[in-house]
């Protein structure tokens, strides 16, 4: 059935809509049932602005609370009761990939909107976005959305993520300090609120590209005035799934930041084994992994993060 929305409606004694209607606690109990699946709560808060406004407060906040448990209680670890931006747009943005269009925020050929099955968000993944000066920052970011064989463009990664607690942050704060200025034009898919370019302000660090696994020069993200993130990359060429499964393990020992599916490293690169107390050689083309012998580079100290 067809809903038509009724800007106008306001819930009070003359509105039709009020007539045999439910109380909030029975809507309440009847979408617990249903499992707060939101394609019917997006078509409740079609109905009246009461409605609308239920929808927010209370039913767009129990799908996210059910979807993502310790994310949310993560985000609102510090007091606060509400999210930035409202907890529609922090619902949307959990199951919704936006795409991009031509000529809007990322410079590639049109890539429709759609919503995702299942999408993980990781705390630990945000921090490889975030520079050394913000990394007490807490960011969740997606896995890449993968969008494959797009031509010249090559696989494409879409990727969102949201801050906590963003007006008090270090990275916003990084962001006024060096002028970011806000896009003339496009807005947050999820909230709709002005966005900052991070590459603008020179913000994307290159960690940032070995967790998704994409080359370093083909990776860009805003992040709107709510803390929500959006961005896109060029992934790397998928790996040997038994070579890159071996690698994964020697990269997990060294708390190094890769993408599980993808070798983000074009160069080769020396890595110290804190384990076997070995260097080790690294290198993508072609994957491999080398004990060096012979004369080795000084002895790193733990603090340099290998």
């Amino acid at each position: 059935m067809i809903l038509t929305k009724q800007y106008r409606c306001v819930h009070s004694a003359s509105c039709q809509c009020t007539k045999g209607h439910l109380s909030e606690d029975v809507i309440f109990l009847v979408f617990q049932q249903l499992n707060w699946n939101p394609k019917l709560i997006a078509t409740l808060s079609c109905v009246c602005k009461w409605f609308d406004d239920l929808a927010k407060r209370v039913l767009w906040k129990e799908f996210c609370r059910t979807r993502a448990p310790k994310m949310m209680v993560d985000l609102q670890s510090n007091g606060s009761h509400s999210i930035d931006g409202n907890w529609r747009a922090l619902g949307k943005l959990l199951i919704y990939c936006s795409g991009c269009k031509k000529g809007g925020l990322f410079s590639c050929n049109q890539i429709p909107g759609h919503f995702v099955y299942r999408t993980r968000f990781s705390r630990t993944s945000g921090k490889s976005f975030l520079m050394p000066q913000c990394r007490t920052d807490v960011l969740y970011v997606s896995d890449p959305c993968e969008h494959l064989d797009h031509g010249e463009e090559g696989d494409i990664g879409f990727f969102r993520g949201v801050f906590k607690s963003f007006s008090t942050s270090k990275s916003r704060k990084m962001l006024i300090n060096r002028g970011a200025k806000l896009h003339p034009t496009e807005v947050c898919p999820y909230c709709k609120a002005k966005l900052w370019s991070m590459l603008q302000a020179k913000m994307i660090p290159q960690s940032a590209s070995c967790r998704l696994g994409a080359f370093d020069e083909c990776i860009e993200y805003y992040v709107c005035l709510n803390g929500h993130m959006v961005g896109i990359c060029t992934l790397l060429p998928l790996s040997d799934s038994e070579e890159a499964s071996e690698l994964e393990q020697c990269l997990t020992d060294s708390q190094e930041p890769f993408h599980k599916h993808r070798f983000a490293m074009v160069k080769p690169v020396l890595l110290w084994s804190w384990e076997t107390s070995v260097w080790l050689q690294i290198s993508s083309e072609p994957l491999s992994l080398v004990l060096l012998v012979g004369p080795m580079p000084a002895f790193p100290s733990k603090d340099e993060g290998y």
